[in-house]
């Protein structure tokens, strides 16, 4: 039951129709794995969305997020935005040296999740051709 997760009361449900309403093709890029698809997209009223599979590496912690690399991989030069609560400059800079297309790596504050203002930030991102949605 998707109303019984403990992290749920957390997400706000309106973020769904805001989050397709960007005009990209949305991904979970989440440690929730396909559970994003049997709890948040219908809390969000989304469809289930392709999941970004994470590397079982063990890797030394280091100044990158353990997400960078692999979601630069899964992006295989395409243009992408990821937002995320953990995202640092360094992680911006490998991407800027790393990625040949545009990439919005954009920080929320987990105290208050996605705002008005982070979606004024990726609409303005995506309407400068950051992802070729209008």
């Amino acid at each position: 039951d998707a109303a019984g997760h403990p992290l749920l009361n957390r997400v706000d449900p309106a973020l769904g129709r805001r989050l397709a309403a960007l005009g990209c093709e949305l991904v979970w890029a989440t440690t929730w794995m396909q559970d994003a698809n049997s709890c948040l997209a219908p809390w969000l009223g989304l469809p289930p969305l392709p999941v970004v599979e994470w590397p079982d590496e063990d890797e030394p912690p280091g100044l990158l997020h353990w997400k960078t690399r692999p979601l630069v991989a899964w992006a295989a030069g395409r243009p992408f935005v990821w937002v995320d609560d953990e995202l640092t400059e360094a992680d911006r800079a490998w991407v800027a040296a790393h990625h040949p297309e545009p990439a919005l790596l954009h920080r929320v504050d987990h105290r208050y999740g996605l705002t008005d203002a982070d979606f004024t930030t990726l609409r303005e991102w995506l309407v400068r051709g950051g992802c070729g949605a209008s």
